[in-house]
């Protein structure tokens, strides 16, 4: 006899009730704490990650789980919160022209304008401001160019291991054997099979911690260059908007926005103006030829 294929899925064996109203309001709480706007095919992807908390915590309901991030605004547990539900996707020189376009930008700068400063604004694990810190290297021929990068992101944890500089070895393996020789290096014995960044890059870079939401941006003056890639997508317009006007407050006529390559601004073309491949500028800043 033939395997019996049953008419529907078998019953929910979920380790937690999960109801409509705990995704709604999950939503709700994500949106106004970090702007991320999770679609309803997110479902199972929040009910994973933020079962881990609760495990975590001995609780056995997503409502009291909620209850308890409500009553305290304040708490340790909505960073948890927030990091379990921030989706990271990096990689070292992702989306290489833009690395290509920072290279020769900095060359035009040259090393007479004093410290050049950068700004990785989702900096995740680290690969995009490493990746920014060696460009600055090649470009100016030395280990200590006078470059210094922010960068930040909402996930502590994310910061904890781009700040460390540790990867798989698997995670460099794309690049070039100059590249890994001399901004990499590889360990042994215990550490064989991971790989840290030369010092000289983390000397480079100021990690800490940034809510794009925040009303504005603790990050000092001015950027020559902001990397703000593929995060946008995470949030609607109005916010998108909001996080732009902020953005803008950091660039002069000089600075470049670099954004990810599904990124799309027509409905902030008062704040910057396309200038390049996923490239912009300031509004009304000159656009060299």
């Amino acid at each position: 006899m033939s395997a019996t294929h049953l008419p529907h899925p078998p019953g929910d064996t979920r380790e937690f009730d999960f109801s409509d109203r705990d995704f709604r309001r999950i939503c709700q709480m994500i949106h106004a704490r970090a702007g991320i706007a999770l679609a309803a095919g997110k479902r199972d992807m929040v009910y994973g990650r933020l079962s881990r908390r609760l495990r975590a915590l001995g609780m056995n309901d997503f409502g009291q789980y909620l209850d308890r991030l409500e009553a305290n605004p304040d708490g340790d547990e909505w960073q948890s919160f927030t990091n379990a539900l921030t989706t990271n996707l990096t990689a070292f020189f992702r989306e290489p022209h833009h690395f290509e376009r920072l290279h020769s930008q900095l060359r035009e700068i040259g090393s007479g304008q004093g410290t050049i400063r950068l700004w990785s604004c989702a900096a995740s694990t680290g690969e995009e401001p490493y990746s920014m810190a060696i460009t600055a290297c090649e470009a100016f021929g030395s280990l200590t160019p006078p470059v210094k990068i922010v960068a930040t992101d909402i996930d502590t944890q994310v910061l904890a291991t781009a700040q460390r500089g540790v990867y798989p070895v698997e995670r460099i393996a794309s690049l070039d054997d100059a590249t890994r020789r001399r901004y990499f290096q590889r360990g042994t014995g215990p550490n064989d099979g991971r790989c840290r960044v030369n010092p000289a890059l983390q000397a480079l870079i100021e990690f800490r911690p940034l809510n794009l939401l925040a009303p504005r941006y603790d990050v000092g003056g001015t950027f020559a260059a902001l990397f703000c890639r593929n995060v946008m997508i995470y949030f609607d317009k109005p916010t998108q908007r909001d996080i732009l006007s902020r953005l803008v407050a950091h660039m002069d006529a000089g600075s470049l926005l670099y954004t990810g390559h599904s990124e799309n601004y027509l409905h902030a073309a008062d704040l910057i103006q396309p200038c390049g491949r996923t490239l912009y500028r300031r509004q009304g800043a000159a656009v060299r030829a």
